[in-house]
């Protein structure tokens, strides 16, 4: 289940590359530490540092947007805001739990690695073409 970060996710920021690699190395983490069977404080530990530097890249990339007038940045932050609700859904399944299930496994895949690469391959490609064209 892990992600390569090669050229199809670079968007030709940065800024933005660079966090979008680091993000995905945390989300690489989250689902090594996410196997059914794996110790409960791993993964929540897993979760929160994703969450903490998601929270870091999210303001990175609004402020990218907003410095460059894109048009369509609130529909930007709400899908930012649909993934910070998914993961604290995330968080709470796995409090309930002793330790991630096959259920939560899934999630993760539905709600963090699928979500995480479409957005960079729709979402934040389109920030990136919108400001090399402006």
């Amino acid at each position: 289940m892990a992600i390569v970060f090669d050229d199809s996710l670079k968007t030709g920021n940065g800024l933005i590359d660079s966090q979008h690699q680091e993000l995905i190395d945390r989300v690489n983490r989250l689902t090594e530490n996410c196997k059914v069977g794996t110790e409960k404080l791993a993964a929540v530990q897993t979760l929160g540092f994703l969450m903490d530097y998601t929270n870091i890249h999210f303001a990175d990339e609004e402020k990218l947007q907003a410095d460059n007038e894109y048009p369509l940045l609130e529909a930007h932050k709400g899908q930012h805001a649909a993934f910070v609700k998914a993961v604290e859904e995330l968080q709470e399944m796995l409090e309930e739990e002793e330790g991630p299930s096959e259920a939560f496994v899934e999630a993760v895949k539905k709600n963090v690695v699928d979500w995480l690469l479409n957005h960079i391959c729709v979402w934040d490609k389109q920030v990136a073409q919108f400001i090399r064209e402006k």
